[in-house]
């Protein structure tokens, strides 16, 4: 393409010498995605728009090798089982009605490179990116959650990442005030040099407290608050540093965001009272790519024209040049789009609680977003052509050629158990092992009862928290996936992750209503990555309209992987549900002796990709569980309507997932030290070893009063759901007749050995880096 200059092309800060190279390709763009730049400016850009588009059309902000997969969550409707889905796919966060004119919404989201490059302050701020989400949607954050992969649990690299991300994610949220009710925490070889942090959050508005990101109202200002803007985060969603723009400019800065909660407490409370006051008419936070991303996705989905006098930022550091700016990730910052008579007293909330804020702009009718910065124009661009128009890859994709045979290598063949002794051995094998073991080491970091709406919180199946104190009417949260599975057969993966999710929300009593998902995968350049994307893509589309429960909006990370290793596809999906009356919950541990004790849903010979396979023989292969959604409706169907909001049947209820039947037994058992007897010569023809380690997707372990198996039994016939009677509750000791005995104590002390062991080193301050 040949040189075009323009007036632009002069100003010396905005693009110093025409004729110099741009570090285009430094900053993460392909060469025809520069090319498609210039044609879009008619000119060449300005150091300042090519920091903006390098940014905003990175694969973390433009989706771009993703959107082709994503857009068939449109086809699922946006309704869900109670009401209607009040904002969707494309909003900050997704916003459902819950009834009795409250909302909620949830996003979860990814902060992986980040973490690992410095672990506390990756998790620390990617809780704070997912909180000021739901912030923007005009909601009080409520609480947040953590779903967290790691590589093996002894090797040297998990020692160090892990306690720094788990302090991380716990100092921020302890600070917000904001409880952790739930996630989860995985080991896997492939996560090694590549952990996994996602987050969620969850927050509670009213109907009539909605807010969109837009810029409307041509006149109105634009105001940004909060933190002021330094040098963290530049490159935090590309590869931008900030030497490629100038060799003799400042020092590389540091491509992990800083966090500062209490700035944060404080946005949030300012926030929240700017909303009750009326004085916002569009809102955005800011996250990834800073300004760039704020200004244009405001000017975009508003009247298409903003101006922005960038020299009015409050800057931490005089030395950031105006691309810097654009492109800094510093956290704790809000854009506000306020009518010019309001501009007073939205500035007098901001400052009765010590948040600087300034008029950086206002809306135009130029159909352009225009920066200026000390009276030059470094900025000319329409805005929807860098936050919604960037590129869209069709990435090439194809069954990898290993597939057949990864799945041609079932567990069937493996070594088993035989008799009882070596049962029980096997069954403290995997209780102690990394994956299924107690995570209270972790857990205990996090406060999970603040603000005292917490109902159930970790090791319960989901989150749940109270939303009306009057009425308590609540909502339930779970994050599910098992990556081994999504590697085996990434279609079936993703649904077996939306089942158990959607299954710990029904455990608990809740009716499951809406997804957010956060899908974390390898390489999009590699077509084995890419069919594995589009395959688990395919699988959540399908298992959402089976269910009838819409997409609201979610996370991709790509690139996750060391060197050609390819972390296990792992699609995250959290599930919202709600819940009539929280009092009237349904606990996942055995509540006292006596009691029946009941397997719900059918259990088939299935161990490819299990615990037992994994932990026992270091063993991937075969197929994955069998995943019948209509079976699962049913039993949450059931396990709703025998809850205590309808029949009042259920004493406990904890859904079978990992580590088959033996694990949620003694998880059962543990959680108030209540034993059990059981005989399982109903399940699965009698054979001990498939029925306690088989992980079979739909299936559910309760517990009902003597006198009430017979009406429980009757639900079930009624809901088409299989149930087996398997003994009773009582002792100190887990029996399972004619095969093993297992004292309470015993397992509690395997189960909760192997974390403090393996933590057992002083953290350090190096360790929190």
């Amino acid at each position: 393409m040949p040189e075009t200059h323009s007036s632009l092309d002069t100003v010396a800060v905005a693009s110093g010498d025409p004729s110099r190279e741009q570090p285009w390709s430094d900053l993460g763009l392909k060469a025809d995605e520069y090319a498609r730049i210039r044609e879009i400016l008619g000119r060449r850009p300005t150091f300042s728009e090519l920091a903006m588009y390098s940014v905003m059309w990175s694969e973390h902000c433009s989706y771009k090798s993703s959107k082709v997969h994503l857009k068939q969550f449109s086809e699922i409707p946006q309704e869900t089982p109670v009401g209607a889905m009040l904002a969707g796919i494309g909003e900050n966060a997704g916003v459902i009605d819950i009834g009795q004119g409250y909302a909620v919404t949830f996003k979860v989201e990814s902060h992986n490179h980040p973490s690992y490059v410095e672990p506390y302050q990756g998790a620390a701020t990617g809780v704070g990116g997912i909180v000021r989400d739901i912030l923007a949607m005009g909601a009080r954050p409520v609480a947040v959650m953590d779903p967290l992969r790691f590589g093996p649990l002894d090797a040297p690299d998990t020692q160090r990442v892990l306690p720094g991300i788990v302090a991380g994610v716990g100092g921020y949220g302890n600070c917000l005030g904001l409880p952790n009710i739930g996630g989860e925490v995985v080991f896997d070889e492939s996560y090694l040099g590549n952990p996994l942090v996602n987050a969620l959050s969850v927050g509670v508005l009213r109907h009539e407290d909605l807010h969109l990101a837009k810029a409307s109202g041509v006149g109105n200002q634009v105001i940004l608050y909060g933190a002021r803007t330094g040098g963290d985060g530049i490159g935090g969603v590309s590869v931008l540093a900030s030497e490629t723009f100038d060799a003799d400019g400042p020092a590389k800065r540091p491509s992990v965001q800083v966090g500062d909660p209490f700035m944060e407490k404080l946005l949030i409370e300012c926030t929240l009272e700017i909303f009750a006051a009326g004085l916002v008419a569009g809102i955005q936070d800011l996250g990834g790519a800073g300004l760039s991303c704020a200004t244009s996705e405001l000017a975009s989905a508003g009247d298409g024209g903003m101006h922005v006098e960038l020299d009015r930022v409050p800057l931490r550091d005089s030395t950031l040049a105006p691309e810097e700016i654009l492109m800094s990730e510093s956290q704790e910052r809000m854009m506000a789009v306020v009518e010019p008579d309001d501009v007073a007293a939205f500035l007098a909330v901001c400052a009765k609680w010590d948040v600087e804020a300034v008029v950086v702009g206002e809306v135009t009718d130029t159909g352009r977003l225009q920066i200026d910065w000390h009276g030059q124009r470094v900025v000319d661009v329409p805005p929807r052509s860098v936050a919604h128009d960037g590129p869209t890859y069709q990435r090439p994709y194809a069954r990898p050629a290993w597939q057949d045979a990864l799945q041609a290598d079932g567990a069937e063949s493996l070594p088993r158990p035989s008799g009882g002794a070596e049962l029980h051995d096997t069954l403290l094998r995997l209780v102690a092992s990394p994956n299924l073991c107690d995570k209270s080491w972790v857990t205990d970091q996090y406060d999970r009862y603040v603000r005292g709406n917490t109902v159930l919180a970790q090791p319960s199946d989901s989150g749940m928290i109270r939303v009306d104190e009057s009425t308590n009417l609540g909502v339930a949260v779970s994050t599910d996936c098992n990556g081994r599975f999504a590697k085996l057969d990434p279609y079936t993966g993703a649904r077996l992750a939306l089942a158990e999710s959607y299954r710990n929300v029904a455990t608990g009593g809740a009716v499951p209503l809406a997804i957010s998902d956060c899908l974390n995968f390898g390489s999009p350049e590699d077509p084995d990555v890419m069919w594995q994307f589009a395959e688990a893509c395919r699988g959540l589309k399908d298992g959402c309209l089976e269910l009838g429960i819409p997409v609201t909006g979610g996370n991709v990370s790509l690139y996750n992987q060391t060197g050609e290793t390819a972390i296990l596809p792992t699609p995250v999906v959290a599930v919202l549900g709600v819940v009539e009356d929280v009092t009237a919950r349904t606990p996942s541990g055995f509540a006292g002796a006596g009691e029946r004790i009941v397997l719900l849903g059918e259990t088939r010979e299935e161990l490819s990709g299990s615990e037992w396979a994994h932990v026992v023989h270091g063993h991937l292969g075969g197929l994955p569980p069998r995943v019948d959604l209509g079976a699962e409706k049913a039993l949450a169907e059931l396990l709703h309507e025998a809850s205590g909001q309808r029949a009042g049947l259920l004493t406990s209820a904890h859904d079978l997932s990992d580590g088959g039947l033996a694990q949620a037994l003694v998880e059962a058992g543990l959680r108030h030290m209540v034993g059990a007897r059981v005989d399982l010569a109903g399940v699965a023809g009698g054979d001990a070893f498939v029925a306690l380690f088989a992980e079979s997707a739909g299936r559910a372990l309760v517990t009902v009063a003597e006198g009430d198996l017979e009406r429980l039994g009757a639900l079930a016939e009624r809901h088409g759901v299989p149930l087996t009677d398997l003994g009773t509750t009582g002792g100190d000791t887990l029996v399972v007749e004619g095969h093993l005995e297992a004292p309470l104590l015993e397992l509690r002390s395997a189960w909760m050995a192997t974390l403090p062991a393996a933590m057992a080193g002083p953290v350090t301050e190096a360790s929190l880096a």
